[in-house]
């Protein structure tokens, strides 16, 4: 299957969430797609990022995360979306708090700065310490995490022109079916 990165995948707001938000329909066990799973699409991602991440003016060029930091690199994003959802849903889990410090923690004393994997780590901090946390939402149509910057806080979806237009598609389609005898 072909694939790029393109501006959609990197609709998180911060790269830590884009980071997470590389597996696709990650709730979807017969539909996950892990972006990562292959190696070119994780070695490519930093240039995209560099490209259309919303913090890309913090990291400049990005370079990847070397096979040694593969498995740490996974662990980190598995425990950014694990924390990120359940504060959003539920509010802070201490004990997802401190899985997240200690993932951030060992990626942050096995890479160097400047890659993947430590930017990722910056990016997480800076999340940690939002001021408003509540800006942070799940889209309502693919699940993703992403960041609310509208003015009155009311965005639904991680990308309006994705996301937004096919839920509004979706929800005319059954309208429509509900109309027909």
């Amino acid at each position: 299957m072909s694939f790029s990165w393109t501006p959609h995948r990197f609709s998180g707001g911060a790269l830590a969430l884009d980071v997470a938000n590389s597996v696709v329909l990650r709730h979807d066990t017969t539909r996950r797609i892990d972006r990562f799973a292959v190696r070119d699409q994780m070695r490519s991602f930093p240039h995209a990022a560099a490209e259309f991440c919303a913090e890309r003016a913090l990291f400049g060029d990005i370079a990847p995360v070397t096979p040694e930091q593969e498995v740490d690199f996974i662990a980190l994003r598995e425990a950014i979306d694990l924390y990120f959802r359940k504060r959003i849903l539920d509010g802070n889990d201490d004990q997802l708090l401190a899985g997240l410090l200690k993932a951030l923690a060992k990626t942050l004393r096995g890479t160097s700065s400047g890659n993947l994997a430590a930017a990722t780590a910056h990016s997480v901090l800076r999340l940690i310490a939002m001021p408003d946390p509540e800006r942070m939402k799940i889209c309502g149509n693919c699940g993703w995490l992403f960041i609310d910057r509208s003015k009155n806080r009311s965005r639904a979806w991680c990308d309006m022109a994705v996301c937004g237009n096919r839920a509004k598609a979706n929800r005319h389609y059954r309208r429509k079916k509900e109309e027909t005898p």
